[in-house]
């Protein structure tokens, strides 16, 4: 059983779980959808917020606890601390949408932490390979994310005013000479935007589960058990800020779509 468990995990990659592996396809009326671990991690999230939110504000009592306490908690202080400052009288329009986009990002952000993937090689003896990872380290899922936000911003700002009025306030008040420029610079604005809400999210992921994975390889590895300890150690020690790195960034990403957003629907600020 011991030779078994080693050559497990000395054939296992430590970096498997960063990059995106293809598990099979679909043929749905004549398109081929590619069905990858990052796939079934966004899925798995989704589920996961379908059930567990749910499960969370089943409860009655005056006082929220446990679990309740936690969703509560954090629902309560993107509303009134990220929301209401930005959206004002608008905040009950996209709290809706801020929510679920900062539990969303947060819930594959933590699964990503989970080693599913290694857990599932060691348990089945190799035979189960990449059936896990970081969701949000996939710059297709981010990308998707971002797209979101770019256009719940722009449509919203066009219902909120009009789309005559959304276009002229599009740039601020400028000589009219410089009104072709600031246009060409306002639209190049707009697409910068959600290209870099994708690349932070996508980048600060990859990173950490990159070093992660390096260390773990170090200490598989290592044939001295002093390195090997020092290492998970490390290890130990990077997670926990890995952990604190995926509430930041489901902040961030949540907090720049709340500007976005507030700049679109009210264009004085």
């Amino acid at each position: 059983m011991t030779k078994i468990i080693d050559s497990i995990l000395a054939s296992e990659d430590p970096l498997s779980h960063v990059v995106q592996h293809e598990l099979f396809r679909l043929n749905i009326g004549g398109y081929e959808l590619v069905v990858s671990n990052h796939l079934v991690m966004v899925l798995v999230a989704a589920v996961l917020l379908m059930i567990i939110l749910p499960l969370a504000v089943r409860q009655r009592t005056i006082v929220p606890t446990g679990m309740r306490n936690f969703f509560e908690a954090v629902c309560v202080f993107i509303r009134e601390e990220v929301a209401r400052p930005a959206l004002g009288e608008n905040t009950d329009k996209f709290i809706g949408y801020l929510w679920t986009t900062f539990f969303f990002i947060l819930f594959c952000n933590l699964l990503g932490m989970i080693p599913t993937d290694g857990i599932l090689y060691l348990v089945s003896f190799g035979k189960l390979h990449n059936l896990g990872g970081a969701a949000t380290a996939n710059i297709w899922v981010t990308g998707a994310l971002a797209a979101s936000a770019f256009f719940m911003t722009h449509v919203s700002g066009i219902r909120q005013q009009g789309l005559f009025s959304y276009v002229k306030n599009f740039i601020p008040q400028v000589p009219w000479p410089l009104v072709p420029v600031m246009y060409v610079l306002e639209i190049i604005g707009a697409l910068v935007k959600p290209f870099a809400l994708s690349i932070r999210l996508f980048a600060n992921m990859l990173a950490g589960h990159t070093v992660l994975g390096a260390l773990m390889g170090l200490a598989l590895a290592s044939k001295s058990f002093g390195v090997a300890g020092v290492t998970l150690a490390g290890c130990a020690a990077l997670s926990l800020l890995e952990l604190f790195v995926a509430f930041l960034q489901a902040y961030i990403f949540t907090f720049l779509v709340t500007m976005f957003i507030g700049a679109a629907v009210h264009p004085e600020h």
